[in-house]
């Protein structure tokens, strides 16, 4: 083919694609078939549904969203987390992450091995549990914490995997999986602990638990480390989870430089049943940013 046929028949089928795109977004009402468990969280609907939370889960779900996550549900009231459970189950979604344990700053770290920083995170695991049982959760985020400064990293690898093992036995008897995120200390959070999945890796072999799995953090990860594709395939059986946000901005897949279609349809072909959790902001205020948001799963699930 010459090069300015490939070039107008290129840009032929760019506008066809561009129109069908401009088209869909067009229409609010859409219900996708989603392949992926995509789950969006609280606030990201809520020009286009209002601020009430189970009128968002509804909203979702007539786009075709099949799972929902929420951070700060520790955090809500018992009366609003029935409510939420009761929504979902009536709408067939599935309750994504919460976070269980965030490590603590202002005291010595959970790597160091310190008897009260232990205690305290051993306690947000048991305090985790009820909360996951009440909304149906299986899944809940755990971040270790920060370096300890004063220690060779093996003995602070030792010290969290031990910590990790003690949590497990608390989850096992519930089949609750605490998921754990490595997250990037270049853009959000330096100092961190646990920043790469092969790290992320080591520790959960290291457990031992089917309470103890990687949350895989796309965006995260694509700053730390790259590789994105490759680090799937060799953390995969340990991996229990996604969460996505495109990079530069943290926002919707399409706004970035990671090729979000390539890695949906990788991590769909493995079989992954699980939860992928949209863990970003909107590129765009308003419901016409909200609709962009929904635009976007849709054309990076087009696989």
């Amino acid at each position: 083919m010459q090069r300015r046929d490939f070039l107008a028949r290129s840009g032929v089928v760019g506008a066809s694609v561009l129109a069908a795109g401009a088209a869909q977004a067009q229409d609010s009402t859409t219900k996708h078939d989603f392949k992926l468990h995509y789950a969006p969280h609280f606030g990201m609907l809520r020009h286009s549904a209002g601020d009430d939370p189970i009128a968002q889960l509804e909203f979702a779900a007539d786009r075709g969203f099949t799972a929902w996550e929420d951070n700060g549900m520790k955090g809500k009231s018992v009366e609003l987390q029935e409510k939420i459970a009761q929504t979902m189950e009536k709408r067939g979604m599935t309750m994504g992450v919460f976070v269980a344990s965030f490590g603590d700053s202002e005291n010595p770290p959970l790597s160091s091995g310190n008897k009260e920083t232990l205690e305290r995170f051993l306690q947000d695991i048991r305090d985790s549990v009820p909360v996951a049982k009440r909304v149906n959760a299986k899944w809940m985020t755990v971040v270790p914490g920060n370096v300890d400064m004063r220690q060779e990293r093996d003995y602070q690898m030792a010290n969290i995997a031990e910590a990790l093992r003690q949590a497990s036995a608390i989850l096992e008897p519930h089949e609750l999986v605490m998921v754990l995120e490595p997250l990037n200390w270049w853009a959000n959070h330096p100092g961190l602990f646990l920043n790469k999945i092969p790290q992320s890796y080591l520790i959960c072999r290291a457990v031992d638990s089917p309470a103890c799995k990687i949350l895989f953090d796309i965006y995260h990860q694509q700053i730390q480390e790259g590789n994105l594709i490759p680090n799937i395939d060799k953390a995969w059986d340990e991996i229990g989870y996604f969460q996505v946000g495109d990079n530069p901005g943290r926002n919707e897949p399409g706004t970035g430089e990671i090729n979000y279609r390539n890695v949906f349809k990788h991590i769909h072909g493995k079989g992954f049943k699980g939860i992928v959790g949209m863990e970003h902001g909107n590129s765009q205020p308003g419901k016409e940013g909200e609709q962009a948001v929904i635009d976007a799963y849709a054309a990076a699930d087009d696989f």
